[in-house]
Parts: structure tokens; sequence; C-alpha cells
């Protein structure tokens, strides 16, 4: 986040790759598509529904920041926005903000 709370537009979208397929993932034909090997990390999350807008991750993280208050250890200099519903599903979305624990 910027220092005003607005979000910096750095998108990556990222799909989880099966149990089964995670020790010999298929190998993209796409060569924009890379596939990431990612540590292992604790979170701090907080869920909402609806159609999610820049001004709702930005609200949510701050209700988020405000529920750990100032003991808990999280990285500050970014937050992940995530969504996992396609656009054409008008009911029950699924919006999250993670934190990342230190």
């Amino acid at each position: 986040p910027a220092e005003d709370g607005s979000l910096q537009q750095n998108v990556k979208v990222s799909l989880r790759i099966p149990s089964q397929f995670q020790a010999n993932p298929p190998f993209p034909s796409d060569e924009s598509i890379k596939i990431e090997e990612r540590q292992e990390m604790t979170i701090y999350s907080t869920q909402f529904g609806g159609y999610a807008k820049e001004v709702d991750y930005v609200d949510y993280a701050a209700k988020l920041k405000s529920a750990l208050g100032s003991e808990a250890a999280y990285r500050k200099d970014f937050y992940f926005c995530n969504g996992y519903d396609p656009p054409m599903k008008p009911y029950g979305r699924r919006n999250e903000v993670w934190f990342v624990k230190e």
C-alpha cells in the first residue's frame, strides 16, 4: 500500500497447483506463464463478500490492522488482495485480505 492507504497496482494472478501435481507440475505451453514455488507462510486474514473494489480491500485491510492491534508482527509493506469467484457469480462471493506474519 502507498502512504495514503491506496493500493499500488502490482497485480499477479496466482493459481494453486493441486497436491497430486506439485512434485512434477505440467510445463506451461505459454511462455508468459511461470511456475513459482512459494515458501510456506502464516497469514492473518479477513473475509468479505460482494464484488470487491480497491476501496473494499483498503477498508478491510484497515479493519484487519485494527483487529490485530499493535502486538501482532506482520509485514507492513504489502498485503494480498484475494478474490476467488468468476465475474458471473452474483451471490456468495468470497474475497480476502491477507497480512503475512513475520
